[in-house]
């Protein structure tokens, strides 16, 4: 036992402290802290680079000045310098973070420890303060505060959206005034309760709110549309959104979720289907009677006034000549009506449609509708495949409305017709150099180039359709009509 305590007195006989220049060598060298001593009153009685750097006062000029000068005048009032050697005197050191000046009179933010030293007596010897400038980071915080409360108080400011942050159990952290507006519930009500709280009972038995936070964990985010429920117990139609939210070490923090009502467009949305499958029902049946008249008027009265027209033929190679030429006037008559019948039957169905191409379809019709105005035209197309009928039968009274619109109000000279398969569907466009959108003769563009009946087709059969200035002036009809399921040659 003896030794043991020889050979611990011998240790601490043999260590040797560092001479005193090893720690002014090191005071001296600190450039990012300002270190210097003060005597018991508060005077400064030593100075290193770093407080000259920080400060802007040399040695010279602060050695035997009350640490006091470096207090801005309402610290003075305050009389904040003795307060804090008070308290590092009594407490043994004093932290404070707060404005100090410089010489030239400009503030930094600073963080100040100062540290009573004492003799071993116990008297009072002075304090060792140091300084950091901590301005930089305070503007640094500051700004990151600023952002965040501009980032809260914009968050919390929207009303169209419910925005709110989860737990990574789902349980609710915040809540806007979005989220109140449409979900009913104020923020007292909801902070801490589940999420799942929104989801109908459907819903809930499928477990369908833990799934979603499962994806959002596993891809990022997770998007849905569905029903959920307000406080009131009511339904609406939501967009939902949820994002993970993990810190740089890849731990889950939670989730943002982002919900939108959309009830009203879903609303508006089923009424616009709704309308468009009675508008498609009513042209299939606006078609099957124009194909039912077509053929009949073909198959009957055409060929019964085929057959008259031969009869009246033979009538007339029987008879004198005064009565023969009767006859002739009579059959050419005959024929003229049949001429016109012909072009009737082609405009309710045309039988190029069910028998060859719509190209022919188009080709025919855009002969009978220029050639009495001397209209020169163009029909271009690079289809992969002939169009199904119902697809051709909608492209045709498409280019038949906005041709008819030509041919009454454009008052063009050069027309031109192109057909092409883009996009698994036909895209058309019908181009004349007439007088175009903007100078319609009377009543204005929207009915004057027969709108709303093309659009509608277009829409109803799935595509769109646009109207706009030709490049070379007149007018650009463009459409496109999609093939069901693809199509194919």
């Amino acid at each position: 036992m003896a030794a043991d305590q020889s050979a611990d007195q011998s240790v601490d006989t043999d260590f040797e402290r560092p001479p005193e220049d090893s720690y002014r060598l090191l005071v001296d060298s600190v450039v990012d802290y300002a270190i210097f001593m003060l005597d018991a009153t508060g005077r400064v009685v030593s100075w290193n680079p770093g407080a000259e750097r920080i400060k802007g006062y040399s040695a010279e000029e602060v050695l035997g000045r009350h640490f006091s000068v470096f207090y801005p005048a309402d610290d003075l009032a305050a009389r904040k310098p003795w307060h804090e050697l008070e308290v590092a005197a009594e407490v043994g050191r004093f932290e404070d973070e707060g404005w100090r000046l410089r010489k030239d009179g400009t503030r930094f933010w600073a963080n100040v420890i100062i540290t009573a030293l004492f003799e071993k007596s116990g008297s009072l010897r002075g304090f060792a303060k140091v300084t950091r400038d901590m301005t930089e980071r305070r503007r640094a915080e500051e700004a990151l505060k600023s952002s965040e409360e501009r980032f809260r108080l914009l968050v919390q400011g929207v009303l169209d959206y419910a925005i709110f942050m989860l737990d990574p159990a789902g349980r609710v952290v915040s809540w806007n005034a979005g989220a109140e507006r449409i979900k009913g519930y104020s923020a007292e009500d909801m902070l801490g309760e589940h999420f799942s709280v929104f989801y109908p009972p459907e819903d809930l038995v499928a477990r369908k709110p833990w799934r979603e936070l499962e994806v959002a964990v596993d891809v990022g985010r997770f998007e849905d549309e569905g029903w959920r429920l307000r406080k009131d117990g009511s339904r609406f139609w939501a967009n939902v959104v949820i994002t993970a939210l993990f810190d740089e070490s890849g731990r889950l923090r939670g989730f943002a979720k982002v919900t939108r009502d959309m009830t009203d467009r879903r609303r508006v949305e089923l009424t616009l289907s709704e309308q468009r499958r009675l508008v498609g029902h009513l042209v299939e049946a606006q078609e099957l009677e124009r194909r039912r008249i077509a053929w009949d008027v073909h198959d009957d009265s055409i060929q019964s006034m085929v057959a008259v027209g031969m009869r009246l033929q033979l009538l007339a190679n029987r008879l004198p000549d005064e009565d023969a030429a009767t006859v002739r006037r009579l059959d050419e008559a005959v024929r003229a009506s049949i001429g016109r019948l012909r072009n009737l039957v082609f405009r309710l169905r045309p039988p190029e449609l069910d028998r060859h191409s719509l190209v022919q379809a188009l080709d025919h019709y855009l002969t009978d509708v220029t050639g009495p105005l001397g209209i020169t035209y163009r029909l271009r197309h690079s289809l992969d495949h002939e169009p199904p009928v119902e697809s051709a039968i909608t492209i045709f009274r498409i280019c038949q409305e906005a041709l008819t619109n030509v041919r009454k109000h454009a008052q063009a000279s050069e027309l031109e017709v192109s057909l092409s398969s883009v996009d698994g569907g036909t895209l058309v466009e019908i181009t004349d150099d007439g007088v175009g959108v903007g100078t319609p003769s009377g009543g204005r563009a929207f009915e004057h180039f027969g709108m709303i009946e093309m659009r509608e087709r277009a829409e109803t059969a799935g595509g769109w359709w646009s109207l706009e200035g030709g490049a070379r002036g007149g007018t650009a009809v463009r459409f496109w009509v999609p093939t069901p399921n693809g199509g194919g040659p």
